[in-house]
């Protein structure tokens, strides 16, 4: 049995919208899963393994990233970049869903190439973990010809993504609706695109387009990267009960419209925060926090729902046991405070004064993955390692 103690927190935030905070200055892990949130001197951390003294910073999630797009192992063609994952992971991203596959070179359209890419990305990244990134890959853009027969079998072999409708040859309801239809069948959760295009050959989609589909999420309603009119995102937000995507590879005007009318229509927690990367965009490993940032700084939203947004909303969405902190759940975990020279005192008020956090650690699975995150500014406090040792890459060559 594996144990782990994170002490000395000054600030738990849970992941939760409703409940976003956790009482307490102590988590203890065992077994890679959290067993108590609470006071240190109530906790039994007798033989643990790896003690971590936070310093009084503040405890958050590991954050999820709805939507990125991987080929395979820790490279991307589209930027040319390795350890894109990895750098990620330093910017406290220890979730990544693949909104699909569709920069890999020569990707086939063919339904059994495609089907035969989608089911090789989910059985990658099932055992290909950089630096403890857990990667849910394997989603197939559908293309004109499909049957349920087919989504059937990409279900019986583990898929349980569907890439962005629009990006391949199903751009319209007549063929869309009904491959959805066979998808949610069979239990897979289906992203579309919207907005205008962004790879050759794909297609601007619209709201009415969108509701007649009737996807599980409105992929990048701010645009991937030019955003639908306001007057279509408003008919998401507020005319539907589907999952909204906000990402940072689009519009910031269109993402702040969208989180306020969220907001207005009591859908906050139907939201949910994307990369949109690797795209022509770039790599950017501080997406995500820098979403919640503009999110936060410019809008009425407080930081620790802020939080949620890229945690606990799409842990609930795809049924993750992560993403929140509570008895049970995975323990992917980061230690973050304001920056050095941030008008914030920790990491809550540096978000809500647009500063990206300082990052001193990143755990998954009760393992600490990186201590000092290479890329966010430096804490103004950092957690110290007392005891245990850093992890790394989980599967290879």
């Amino acid at each position: 049995m594996s144990k782990g103690l994170i002490r000395n927190i000054g600030i738990i935030v849970s992941g939760d919208l409703e409940s976003p905070f956790c009482d307490g200055d102590a988590v203890l892990i065992v077994d890679g899963k959290i067993a108590a949130v609470g006071r240190e001197k109530e906790l039994d951390a007798a033989g643990a393994d790896t003690i971590i003294d936070a310093m009084g910073t503040t405890l958050i999630p590991g954050l999820i990233d709805s939507h990125i797009h991987p080929v395979f192992g820790d490279f991307t063609p589209r930027q040319r970049t390795v350890d894109f994952l990895d750098s990620e992971l330093n910017g406290g991203v220890t979730t990544m869903i693949s909104a699909g596959e569709v920069h890999t070179p020569g990707r086939p359209r063919d339904i059994v190439g495609l089907k035969a890419l989608a089911i090789a990305a989910q059985r990658a990244y099932a055992n290909f973990r950089p630096s403890g990134a857990k990667i849910m890959a394997g989603a197939p853009v559908p293309e004109p010809g499909m049957e349920e027969q087919d989504f059937a079998d990409l279900a019986r072999a583990g898929v349980t993504l569907i890439g962005e409708i629009g990006l391949g040859g199903v751009r319209t309801p007549d063929l869309g609706a009904p491959m959805v239809k066979w998808a949610k069948k069979h239990g897979m959760m289906v992203t579309i695109h919207t907005g205008g295009p962004s790879l050759p050959g794909s297609s601007a989609i619209d709201a009415a387009a969108v509701i007649e589909i009737d996807p599980h999420i409105v992929g990048h309603i701010n645009g991937g990267t030019t955003s639908m009119s306001k007057t279509d995102i408003d008919k998401l937000v507020r005319g539907t009960t589907l999952a909204i995507e906000i990402v940072h590879c689009g519009n910031p005007l269109t993402a702040l419209y969208a989180i306020e009318a969220a907001m207005d229509a009591g859908a906050v927690p139907r939201v949910i925060i994307g990369n949109d990367a690797p795209s022509g965009t770039g790599v950017v490993p501080l997406g995500i926090l820098r979403t919640l940032c503009l999110l936060t700084a410019c809008t009425s939203l407080p930081p620790e729902q802020a939080v949620a947004l890229a945690a606990g909303n799409t842990a609930k969405l795809y049924k993750l046991n992560r993403g929140l902190i509570g008895l049970g759940r995975e323990a992917d975990l980061v230690l973050c405070d304001a920056p050095s020279g941030s008008v914030g005192k920790d990491a809550i008020a540096a978000l809500k004064a647009g500063d990206i956090p300082g990052i001193s650690m990143v755990m998954t699975d009760g393992v600490v993955r990186t201590l000092r995150s290479r890329n966010t500014p430096p804490a103004a406090r950092a957690a110290k390692l007392e005891k245990g040792s850093v992890g790394g890459l989980l599967g290879g060559h």
